[in-house]
């Protein structure tokens, strides 16, 4: 790193540090330097570095952990943004998310799809379906998850799959909070795969908005008893 002399000594060291991260010279899991090396590279105070580290700790990008050292979390300070408001959305607010992002993908990946892409999707859903069956709540949200990802990924728009893969989290823990409650047969997801198999890109749309109709009806909250024999 360059050695660094002027007013703004934290904005410097930020942007210096923040580098190094972008850049892919401290990939995620990478233990930086302590802060007196840090000080020294840049050619300026420990407090200034300190503050520096903060800022970025802040933003998501580093976390330090007591006795240890500071380590790098993340790389792109726009995902974690992303990440912590999708943390407070609700989840009907992601559903509807989901509908424009689904809709997209089912009907590309039924267009582009290939021999690859429908063996990764099957064998997903086998896990999910063998997961479903020995009650592991876990499995069965990874392995869901990872289909609606590969759908995404399948599609072959690098854009729609970053922003399906950054909404990964919010997904699962969706899955996992219909999953607890369910009472309704779950055939969708393979009518879905079915459809993407033979290129049906109606189908597959049909398919994916019947998931998020289940997800829809499981997660809304049922009304108070006698709440139709009232209206009645």
């Amino acid at each position: 790193m360059r050695n660094v002399s002027r007013t703004s000594l934290v904005d410097a060291a930020i942007e210096q540090l923040r580098k190094e991260i972008t850049g892919g010279a401290w990939p995620v899991g990478t233990k930086i330097p302590s802060e007196a090396q840090l000080a020294a590279s840049l050619g300026m105070s420990r407090l200034s570095v300190r503050e520096a580290v903060r800022v970025l700790a802040h933003a998501g990008l580093l976390t330090t952990r007591q006795g240890d050292g500071t380590y790098v979390t993340a790389t792109d300070e726009s995902r974690i943004a992303l990440r912590r408001r999708l943390d407070r959305a609700a989840a009907m607010d992601i559903i509807d998310v989901r509908r424009g992002l689904d809709l997209v993908a089912a009907r590309l990946a039924a267009v582009r799809r290939t021999e690859d892409d429908l063996a990764a999707l099957r064998e997903t859903l086998e896990r999910r379906d063998a997961a479903g069956e020995a009650g592991d709540l876990d499995g069965f949200a990874d392995a869901d998850v990872a289909f609606h990802l590969r759908v995404a990924d399948t599609a072959g728009n690098p854009l729609l799959a970053d922003l399906y893969h950054s909404m990964g989290e919010a997904v699962r823990d969706s899955v996992r909070d219909v999953r607890r409650t369910s009472h309704e047969p779950d055939t969708s997801h393979w009518a879905l795969l079915r459809a993407i198999e033979s290129g049906d890109a109606s189908g597959a749309v049909e398919a994916s908005m019947a998931i998020l109709d289940t997800h829809e009806r499981e997660l809304r909250p049922s009304p108070p008893a006698g709440t139709e024999q009232a209206r009645g």
